[in-house]
This record gives C-alpha cells, sequence and structure tokens, in this order.
C-alpha cells in the first residue's frame, strides 16, 4: 500500500471510530453522564489535580482547530 491508500483507509477507520462514539454517547443518559463527569472530577481532586488560572488551554484548541481545518481541506481535494 502506498501513502495515499494507507490515507484513505485510516480516515475510514477514524470515521466509523467517530460515529460509534457519537452513538455511545446519544444512548448515555443525563444520569450516566454525570456520573462519568462526577468520577473524573472526584479523580482529580484525590489526586490533588489543580486548574492553574492560565494553562495554555486556549492554545491547544486553537492548535487543534488548525489541524482540523487542514484535515478538512485536504478532504475536499
Amino acid at each position: 500500500m502506498n501513502d495515499e491508500e494507507i490515507r484513505y483507509h485510516l480516515r475510514g477507520r477514524w470515521k466509523a471510530v467517530e460515529e460509534i462514539e457519537r452513538q455511545e454517547l446519544r444512548a448515555m443518559t443525563l444520569e450516566e453522564h454525570w456520573r462519568k463527569l462526577n468520577t473524573i472530577a472526584r479523580f482529580a481532586i484525590e489526586t490533588g489535580m489543580e486548574r492553574d488560572e492560565d494553562d495554555g488551554e486556549m492554545e491547544v484548541w486553537k492548535r487543534w482547530a488548525k489541524i482540523r481545518e487542514w484535515y478538512e481541506t485536504r478532504q475536499k481535494s
């Protein structure tokens, strides 16, 4: 397989995984969502994790947005 064929197959797999994740999220009840969120929050508290005021989170989102934009542009061509 050449690089383009590998990318084609990987894109299909990524889309399939994304769809499964969406279906799982839609199938979850509100109670299940809250339970998961509370589990994460409890873990953070018990392990002493702290969120600083400026942890660079926005920069991470901006980088992901650039990657997504690049990916979607490549999909159209």
